[in-house]
């Protein structure tokens, strides 16, 4: 038998893991959009965070946002990967447009 382990992502310097938020799938007249016709959306969820920038006085520059934390980042910006069937995105925290409190 063999044991699948799930791989864990942990980004570096000023990077954040992102997880896009999932669209709403039926217009209000009730017309389901196909995958393809969905636009990317702007708005995410924190997966995992770096330890923040490094100067090169040697100070770390805390991250702007925390494991958890829904934020809007430019459409097209960041590294999309897949891992364990799952997609996320790596990107750096000068990406993040806002961060969305509820």
């Amino acid at each position: 038998m063999s044991q699948q382990t799930k791989t864990s992502l942990r980004p570096l310097s000023d990077r954040l893991i992102v997880q896009r938020l999932e669209q709403e799938e039926t217009l209000k007249g009730g017309i389901i959009l196909p995958d393809t016709a969905k636009k990317k959306k702007e708005v995410a969820k924190v997966i995992a965070v770096g330890k923040g920038k490094t100067t090169d006085e040697g100070k770390v520059i805390p991250m702007p946002v925390m494991v958890g934390d829904t934020i809007l980042m430019d459409k097209y910006s960041g590294q999309e990967v897949n891992i364990d069937d799952e997609e996320y995105i790596v990107l750096r925290a000068d990406d993040v447009i806002a961060k969305i409190e509820d």
